[in-house]
């Protein structure tokens, strides 16, 4: 059975950096289309990054491009979210997710298999 486990979050002042990790179990990473998403309170999910199963293309979010860096470690199967220049608006719970390729290269959550349990990021003003 492939589990997701998210960690790194946390708070930090807006401005602030925070790496999220993300180990799967139970399968290869590198089998996997991976991304992930956030959704804040009262608000619906939002696709924030994904990455292919080599690690070598990505797509991001137009409020996160820039400021964000999604990347993979077939290796170690780690999904990691480099997140830096941190505003209020990025206060979230942020999920890792994984599904496989003939799903689509997109960010629709309905076509994710695999969901992690999530990690709080709270930035603060």
């Amino acid at each position: 059975q492939v589990q997701l486990v998210e960690s790194g979050g946390g708070s930090v002042q807006a401005g602030g950096s925070l790496r999220l990790s993300c180990v799967v179990s139970g399968d290869t990473s590198s089998r996997y289309y991976m991304a992930w998403f956030r959704q804040a309170p009262g608000k619906e999910r939002e696709g924030v990054a994904i990455i292919n199963t080599s690690g070598g293309a990505t797509t991001y979010a137009d409020s996160v491009k820039g400021r964000f860096t999604i990347s993979k470690d077939n290796a170690k199967n780690t999904l990691y979210l480099q997140m830096n220049s941190l505003k209020s608006e990025d206060t979230a719970m942020y999920y890792c997710a994984a599904k496989y390729p003939y799903y689509g290269w997109n960010l629709r959550p309905t076509d994710f298999r695999y969901w992690g349990q999530g990690t709080q990021v709270t930035v603060s003003s």
